[in-house]
């Protein structure tokens, strides 16, 4: 991993601003979704509060991916597909280290989906960012695995023919124990869910939904500008009503083993009557539902943290491990494991 930190003494002993995470001229698209999402994780990581020599920003290959050039931590681009893989290495030799995954939605679930459903399942305490604009940018226009049935595209022309991955549904299949989104050009629930994340011990999945302004402009219209987020998103946060709306006169309920959107005052229903959002819940049957909510079945896109559970982590375990099987041995250094076995001793006949 090279020293991506430009060092200089920061103005205060404790605190860290938004400018000492900053580093380079970022190189994308005017109206890329992937400059507001730097300018969110530049802030969230000031309020954070760790150091950026304790910080390691690791990504894969895509149009996302340069962003580690951006960012003044340690960081490194790696091959196509496997951030994952090395994200996870750097977390468990360097426990003590912040590590953020930045992967484009190509990236991260295509040549490295095998990659991050295995980080799920092994709780690597990093925190997997997915910029999801439903294309391939930087190969220009190619349908990716998140690309939706009958995408046109210079590699689909006819349309796509394949159902595409659901990021939340692949996550939460593969036993992650947290799961956020947030629209890229909203930087207060951004920096919010990226704050949640950190905090979270064990493998965290941000999904950020941003459009590609030249391949794939308008993907996320319907959430993308405040004024459309209020009528067709909920922000949903732990032990408060599931309630949106623009004078939040809509709300959900439990219907059988599904979800049902209601009027507040119709039919006798009161918001006492919704359902209370539950993050830390075990059992992911509801948060999943949640999660798989789309404007396509009248139902508003989830924001926010929707999954938030505490597990073992992978990393903590690896050094539990070895703290227990040393502890145990007769040696405890190169020196003394040459002498466990017998030593001969040649001496001038």
């Amino acid at each position: 991993m090279t020293d991506n930190i430009q060092h200089s003494s920061p103005s205060k002993e404790t605190a860290w601003g938004v400018s000492d995470f900053k580093k380079g001229q970022p190189r994308w698209c005017p109206g890329c979704g992937d400059h507001f999402f730097l300018a969110s994780l530049h802030k969230a990581m000031a309020e954070i509060g760790v150091p950026p020599h304790q910080t390691a920003v690791i990504s894969g290959i895509g149009c996302s991916s340069r962003l580690p050039y951006y960012v003044n931590t340690y960081a490194m681009q790696t091959i196509h597909g496997r951030a994952a893989a090395i994200a996870t290495g750097a977390k468990v030799t360097n426990p003590d280290l912040t590590v953020w995954q930045i992967s484009g939605d190509g990236d991260g679930l295509a040549i490295g989906g095998n990659h991050f459903i295995h980080a799920m399942r092994r709780n690597i305490d990093i925190n997997i960012i997915l910029l999801n604009n439903r294309i391939y940018g930087l190969t220009k226009g190619q349908y990716s695995p998140t690309s939706p049935r009958g995408f046109v595209s210079k590699s689909s022309p006819y349309g796509t023919v394949e159902d595409p991955f659901r990021p939340a549904e692949l996550c939460f299949g593969a036993r992650g124990n947290f799961f956020a989104r947030a629209v890229a050009t909203d930087a207060p629930a951004t920096i919010e869910i990226l704050k949640a994340a950190q905090q979270h011990k064990g493998a965290s999945v941000c999904e950020i939904l941003q459009n590609c302004v030249i391949f794939n402009n308008g993907c996320y219209d319907s959430v993308y500008k405040k004024e459309e987020r209020s009528r067709n998103a909920i922000y949903v946060k732990h032990g408060q009503p599931l309630i949106f709306g623009e004078n939040n006169e809509y709300g959900l309920v439990q219907e059988g083993f599904g979800l049902r959107v209601v009027k507040i005052g119709e039919d006798g229903i009161t918001e006492k009557d919704l359902l209370v959002h539950d993050a830390h819940c075990q059992d992911n049957t509801l948060q999943l539902k949640l999660a798989m909510m789309d404007n396509e079945h009248g139902f508003p896109v989830a924001l926010g943290v929707i999954r938030d559970v505490e597990a073992p982590t992978y990393d903590q375990a690896v050094h539990a491990q070895l703290q227990e099987v040393s502890a145990k041995k007769p040696y405890h250094n190169f020196e003394e494991l040459l002498e466990t076995n017998d030593i001969w001793e040649v001496t001038e006949s």
